[in-house]
């Protein structure tokens, strides 16, 4: 036979030796045919147990699915029945017997219509592409499921008391939780009163110890208690404008040391009125005996008996770092006490004192003063007076407003206001010498001076062969640093008293001798 009838043969593979066996059928050329091999028998392994246990089909399962797959004859395939639960859910009302699928718009008692008459187009069952609309559960048992209930209307109080629509036993547990309620929150506040009141002790008292504090000699608290008594609180009223200043009871029989500007308001008013009111409340009248504005200090009287009087120092012996002790009445608070150092001595201050243009040779202190201790003590260490407060420099000063202290307080030495004390005692004036020019402060980088502007004719000056344009740089021992100073310095001598002065004149320096005049 010849390759070409390969459709009657089926050759074996290449070395392959395989048996074969005869197809069932006609005999071998019966019609003409030749004969035809069977069937290739299946060659199976053996299969472990081991292999079985873990990969093969449970007892009593031959198919690919648990169950029991009945044999239907038609060719369909059925599967088990759904869940309970499922067919509650989503199964078919009972006794409904309607297919699945109906045409759109058809009634559940329409005739059975066949699917190919109409469009999926109309009914997104048959629309795969159709959006999942949830709709309402189904009825259970051919019944509809009931709507929800709304709020009932609700009841009042009559109605719940009277209306028998509350139970009384209900109403009954209401009222015993209130009562319960009531009775824990008083519980509560009992509780939290007798709390409060553990902390209070109606008969408590604080136990005393002897006095400890110790206030040796020399103390503030010893200074300020032998001082403050010779102090005064001096007030002045002229008409409805009133003020208040400081002074110092200076001898036995009433006579006060103040400043110039406190007592000037009376002086010059008619109709004043100028009060003296000591530490222990006593008031009297005061007079003026004299005022030296040129140095701002002036002596007033009082009638009392038997005054405390101030225990007088002496300032020449001061160095700067001293302690003092300030005492006045500032802002009308009498008996004031403040403590400081002294900062700097031979300060030029010119003043602005009201009804003259003062200036005095300062001892500069950090203690606070403030309006109302002009003409009060300045005391040492020892509660000596050492001066007599008389200005301050303050910031933020302003016209009709006083400023308050940043330690920069001046007050005028005693012993130039112990002169000028007792002069105005015996006489009710004081004279000054007087040099007879008029200067202002001037510098050229490294010499300071008072240059003279205008010189008084036949003057102390004139005579001596002064002229505009000098520059004053020395009167007798003291060097002159500007204007302010020239006059402290002529004013501390006597007039009459000849003082050599120093000066520059056209670049060289010149000692002239001049004979003071009396102003």
């Amino acid at each position: 036979m010849s390759e070409s009838d390969g459709d009657a043969w089926a050759r074996p593979a290449a070395g392959a030796d395989v048996p074969r066996a005869a197809a069932p059928g006609p005999e071998a050329g019966s019609n003409g045919a030749a004969p035809r091999l069977g069937p290739r028998p299946l060659d199976r392994p053996a299969v472990d147990a081991e292999s079985a246990a873990v990969f093969g089909r449970p007892d009593g399962v031959t198919g690919a699915f648990s169950g029991a797959r009945p044999e239907v004859r038609d060719g369909s395939t059925s599967t088990a029945p759904p869940p309970a639960a499922l067919a509650l859910a989503f199964g078919r009302p009972a006794g409904d017997g309607a297919p699945l699928q109906r045409p759109p718009n058809a009634g559940p008692d329409a005739a059975p219509v066949d699917p190919a008459l109409w469009s999926a187009a109309d009914d997104p069952w048959r629309d795969p592409a159709s959006a999942a609309v949830l709709g309402p559960p189904p009825a259970v048992g051919g019944v509809a499921t009931p709507p929800p209930r709304g709020e009932g209307a609700r009841l009042s109080l009559r109605e719940v008391l009277f209306g028998r629509r509350v139970q009384r036993r209900a109403l009954a547990v209401l009222g015993l939780l209130a009562l319960l309620v009531g009775a824990a929150g008083g519980v509560v506040g009992r509780l939290t009163v007798d709390g409060a009141s553990r902390l209070t002790e109606p008969g408590a008292r604080l136990s005393t110890v002897t006095e400890s504090k110790e206030r040796p000699p020399g103390s503030v608290a010893d200074i300020a208690a032998r001082t403050v008594p010779a102090v005064v609180s001096l007030e002045v009223r002229v008409g409805d404008e009133a003020g208040t200043g400081s002074g110092i009871v200076i001898q036995s029989d009433g006579y006060v040391l103040t400043n110039n500007h406190v007592v000037a308001p009376a002086a010059a008013g008619a109709g004043s009125r100028l009060d003296a009111v000591f530490a222990d409340g006593t008031r009297a009248p005061a007079r003026i005996v004299g005022r030296d504005p040129k140095t701002d200090l002036a002596v007033v009287k009082v009638d009392v008996a038997n005054p405390v009087v101030a225990a007088i120092g002496s300032s020449a012996g001061l160095a700067v770092g001293d302690a003092v002790i300030a005492i006045g009445s500032p802002l009308g608070l009498v008996g004031t006490v403040t403590q400081g150092i002294v900062s700097a001595l031979d300060r030029p201050v010119r003043l602005d004192a009201g009804d003259s243009d003062a200036v005095i040779d300062a001892i500069q202190t950090d203690a606070a003063i403030n309006p109302g201790n002009s003409g009060g003590p300045l005391v040492d260490s020892t509660g000596a007076v050492i001066g007599i407060n008389t200005a301050i420099r303050s910031i933020g000063a302003t016209s009709g407003n006083e400023g308050g202290s940043i330690g920069l307080g001046f007050a005028i030495p005693i012993d130039t206001a112990r002169a000028i004390a007792e002069e105005l005692i015996r006489t009710g004036a004081v004279r000054h010498a007087d040099l007879g020019v008029n200067a202002r402060s001037v510098t050229d980088g490294a010499t300071d001076g008072a240059q003279v502007q205008n010189v008084t004719a036949n003057g102390p000056a004139a005579l001596a062969g002064i002229i505009e344009g000098d520059v004053i740089v020395k009167v007798a021992d003291r060097p002159i640093a500007g204007a302010d100073e020239l006059v402290v310095a002529v004013r501390e001598r006597q007039p009459g008293e000849t003082v050599p002065v120093d000066l520059v004149r056209d670049g060289r320096p010149l000692t002239l001798s001049v004979v003071l005049a009396s102003d």
